[in-house]
């Protein structure tokens, strides 16, 4: 530890701590604009410069080292004329009136910044030419004219993401900041994360939705869980007057640290499909609305019949699983499934039950791995925040091997790609840990599986080589119709002694798993069938397996052919318009908050589970979270 004194306080800190993260860990502001936690100390903008006793020069905090006894001044008469001189240089440079910005309310750190060394008024005549403003984002806007080059979103772009479109062009006072090679946004590298709008300090970047919708004073915000796939990312919702107005990261969140993908920030502000307002009952071949007691008068009296299905989303709570668990044991269901039908799940939990233990790890060991093999599971499309993960450690020296047949997004940033035959995933794995493990043929697995035999033998070298692996799988394994390549993956990791992690599906996969809604979907002889679908997606496929069904419920936010074929609408709230619990790709069991409060007549999936049971006499034991582990999982749960 470090002894150091700020501003006449006596603090310890760790070695390698900067002074400016010091001063903030105690208490102590000092102002800064490129800074960002989540960043690498940049340096550029000197607002953080600080007075340090036996240097010559004002020296910027937040890329300056404590030491032992360092004496620092943070508010001398030097370092505010200091401060207030770069602020003035600022302001010359571009476009900013934040004197008389009535439009930011606590959310331009550049105005906050001014504010508080008290300018009101710009000290050097603004000496700007007009830089052309990009609109060509479906999500976001760049204007160079209220950027101020601190770098953020460039480093967010790298560091965060790992995607590196953003850079600057041309120097000094007509440095801009750019996509790719000067690419208008729209039509760029972007992945549309929304990472450089998040970490802007000023208007430089700004996401079209919540432009202008209100001040930071004026929103309220809600800490929760993106329901967008099994990572379980943790978000802050801000809302106005019942609105959604932004999605953000949350930076103190252990599962991704703040960094969130186009599925958890944009999507959900982009939702064009029309909600579905009122109880629905099928009435001379059309769909009429009801009341709710109709409806679920309407829905009791085909389940009681007999022969009912039950077929939930994989997006609902645990709680809204366990209670429709519970209501298709009661009625004598012989298919109780989700969406998924089990193929991101069964076969890891179907390996875990045998082995009696757990045979995946977490998330986290992605973050420190110096070796990744992704097998089956195109990351970059369907689980983001993992791809991240992966693509920004690629310049620290990680070394990527991608095993999939079919393309993926991962192929052209891997050092090996290797592309077996179809059918042969289990093959090249097993040939894999032979290999690495001492024995085993690699000539005839490069026979066999078409890969290069030069591909195998550099693969095997650096799987031997590492010191921290990660295997990463997905559906491409786990829709195959045995557990051999799953084992044969947990062969693998025990010969390399690394972590797997599987992506699983949607997010509570890992839930429904545990409560054994996995089994195949089919219709033959069935004569009603209850569709949990909330605010889910129902493909063109499932609708068209759905259809012989003579009896159909579905309980729904939004209107689609599914709703339309149905013949008892439940109309029921998104993810962000209930509560309730996830868990997550790693076993972690969250809470996620309500954010929006439906309109009247909307209510959860839970509620209207809780009063379809209710009128089948199905007793509800809320024992939803002991069910979670009362079988072996592939990952260990916990709260």
């Amino acid at each position: 530890m470090i002894n150091l004194k700020i501003d006449d306080q006596q603090i310890q800190v760790p070695e390698g701590t900067t002074v400016l993260r010091a001063a903030q860990a105690n208490g102590i502001e000092i102002p800064t604009l490129c800074d960002h936690p989540a960043l690498t100390p940049y340096g550029g903008c000197r607002l953080c410069l600080v007075d340090v006793e036996g240097a010559r020069t004002l020296q910027p905090s937040c890329t300056m080292p404590v030491s032992e006894n360092m004496v620092v001044h943070t508010n001398t008469p030097k370092v505010k004329e200091a401060r207030k001189f770069v602020l003035s240089l600022i302001f010359s440079e571009r476009n900013h009136f934040c004197p008389y910005c009535q439009v930011s309310g606590g959310d331009c750190e550049l105005q906050n910044s001014a504010y508080d060394e008290g300018m009101d008024h710009w000290p050097l005549p603004p000496n700007w030419k007009p830089f052309a403003v990009d609109a060509s984002h479906p999500y976001f806007i760049l204007d160079n004219n209220r950027c101020i080059l601190c770098r953020r979103c460039v480093r967010a772009c790298g560091e965060l993401v790992g995607n590196f479109t953003l850079g600057i062009e041309e120097r000094g006072a007509s440095s801009i900041l750019i996509a790719d090679f000067s690419t208008p946004l729209g039509q760029s590298s972007c992945i549309s994360c929304g990472e450089c709008v998040e970490v802007c300090p000023t208007g430089a970047l700004i996401d079209r939705w919540s432009a202008y919708r209100g001040k930071e004073t004026q929103v309220e915000t809600v800490h929760t869980i993106c329901a967008g796939c099994s990572i379980g990312c943790g978000i802050r919702v801000l809302t106005r007057d019942n609105h959604l107005v932004r999605i953000e990261g949350d930076w103190d969140h252990k599962v991704n640290d703040g960094v969130i993908c186009e599925f958890g920030r944009f999507k959900p502000m982009d939702e064009q499909r029309e909600r579905v307002v009122t109880p629905l009952v099928r009435k001379n071949g059309a769909l009429k609305a009801a009341t709710w007691d109709e409806a679920i008068a309407t829905a009791v009296e085909k389940m009681k019949a007999g022969s009912v299905a039950g077929i939930a989303s994989t997006r609902l709570t645990a709680e809204a699983l366990y209670e429709f668990k519970k209501i298709a044991e009661k009625l004598g269901s012989t298919i109780a499934t989700t969406l998924e039908e089990g193929v991101n799940t069964a076969s890891a939990a179907a390996v875990a039950a045998e082995l009696s233990a757990p045979i995946e790890g977490s998330l986290d060991a992605l973050k420190s791995a110096d070796v990744v093999l992704v097998a089956g599971a195109d990351v970059l499309a369907n689980h983001q925040v993992a791809g991240f993960f992966i693509k920004r450690s690629l310049p620290l020296g990680t070394r990527l091997i991608v095993l999939d047949p079919k393309e993926n997004k991962l192929d052209n940033q891997a050092e090996i790609s290797l592309k077996a035959v179809k059918g042969s995933d289990a093959d090249v794995i097993e040939a894999l840990a032979s290999a690495v493990g001492g024995h085993g043929d690699l000539a005839a697995a490069s026979e066999k599986t078409g890969i290069a035999l030069e591909d195998l033998t550099n693969a095997v070298a650096l799987l031997s080589a590492a010191k921290s692996a990660v295997v990463v799988y997905g559906k491409g394994i786990t829709a195959q119709k045995d557990t051999t390549a799953v084992k044969a993956l947990v062969h693998l990791s025990k010969h390399i002694k690394g972590s797997l992690i599987s992506v699983k599906g949607d997010a509570n996969s890992v839930a429904a798993e545990q409560y054994k809604l996995t089994g195949a979907f089919d219709p033959e002889g069935l004569k009603t069938v209850i569709v949990a679908l909330g605010d889910d997606n129902a493909s063109k496929a499932f609708t068209q397996r759905v259809e012989p069904v003579p009896f159909k419920i579905v309980l729904s936010s939004y209107i689609s052919p599914l709703t339309a074929a149905a013949d008892v609408v439940l109309p029921v709230g998104t993810w962000l318009e209930q509560e309730g619990h996830y868990v997550n790709v790693s076993g972690l069991v969250q809470k996620s908050a309500k954010a929006i409060e439906p309109k009247e007549g909307i209510v959860s999936a839970q509620a209207a589970l809780e009063m379809l049971a209710a009128k089948l006499g199905v007793e509800l034991d809320g024992k939803w979270q002991a069910n979670l582990t009362a079988q072996p999982a592939a990952v260990k749960i916990a709260a």
